[in-house]
């Protein structure tokens, strides 16, 4: 590393070495002062001259570690900065998590199958069937694990300032835990469509082998492949049916950015679009 380099460390650590160049000019002096005893002259410049090259090799080695930590710097701002956008997509989505789900993601596992046997779950005020908050939470279905390399299907939930954002008519009756609810649901039936995608045939039963060749052909087309996706069919509740809330629903998140829609053969077949 050359004294005009432009590194921080350049200027403190060519004064130093200048200060012992400064140095052995004057030892070399104070020796040719001594050429009248030839016998210790010689002695004492080799003495002097390794100790110099053993200061000037530490130096070298203190410059080199110093430009190793200041090459290092950008790295670890990088770091910082995607760690804080992590943050923010984190703190995004706990903000925005709807009650019942954020219960579930709390709670021990001792809590979550106590909590379904809750009194409130229950209505018995009238003989007409009622639906409240706890039947539209999301009913925990055993989903085979990811295989190691893909992904779990996005779950980018919307904000309250998104949901306000629309037009009255657009957004009509539907809360911000309706829609959120939706798209946990949707996620899990993209997740559900990639684990028949990647499945082994002999490992499916045989009713599920025809659609699983079905969702293999949707895949490996250009506008879905290597992307997660759920068909309309799967649509079956409980958090999103195929009446006119569950159409306005699928309205706000392809205006919101979270679907794309589009027509594979007789299937309408809709993407999940990550948060950029």
């Amino acid at each position: 590393m050359d004294a005009g380099d432009g590194s921080p460390a350049a200027s403190p650590l060519d004064a130093v070495a200048a200060a012992f160049k400064s140095r052995v000019v004057e030892l070399q002096d104070l020796v040719l002062a001594r050429s009248m005893f030839p016998a210790t002259a010689l002695p004492d410049l080799k003495s002097v001259d390794a100790s110099v090259t053993a200061m000037e090799t530490q130096v070298q080695d203190i410059r080199r570690h110093l430009q190793e930590e200041f090459d290092a710097i950008p790295k670890a701002k990088r770091l910082i900065e995607q760690s804080l956008k992590q943050q923010e997509k984190l703190q995004h989505m706990l903000a925005n998590l709807p009650s019942g789900m954020r219960e579930d993601v709390f709670a021990t596992p001792f809590e979550q199958s106590s909590s379904r046997m809750r009194p409130e779950c229950f209505n018995f005020s009238s003989s007409v069937p009622e639906y409240n908050e706890c039947e539209l939470k999301i009913k925990e279905e055993p989903v085979a694990a990811p295989k190691k390399g893909r992904a779990p299907a996005p779950r980018w939930y919307i904000s309250t300032e998104e949901l306000n954002s629309l037009s009255s008519y657009m957004r009509g009756r539907l809360t911000l835990e309706k829609v959120n609810i939706a798209i946990n649901e949707v996620a899990s039936y993209a997740d559900a469509n990639a684990h028949l995608v990647t499945c082994p045939k002999q490992k499916l039963s045989a009713d599920m082998l025809d659609k699983a060749l079905e969702l293999r052909d949707i895949a490996a087309t250009g506008a879905v492949k290597g992307k997660p996706f759920f068909l309309e069919v799967d649509i079956k509740g409980p958090g999103l049916k195929l009446d006119n809330t569950g159409k306005a629903i699928l309205t706000v998140l392809r205006h919101l950015g979270r679907i794309h829609e589009t027509r594979i053969g007789r299937h309408r077949v809709f993407l999940l679009l990550k948060q950029a």
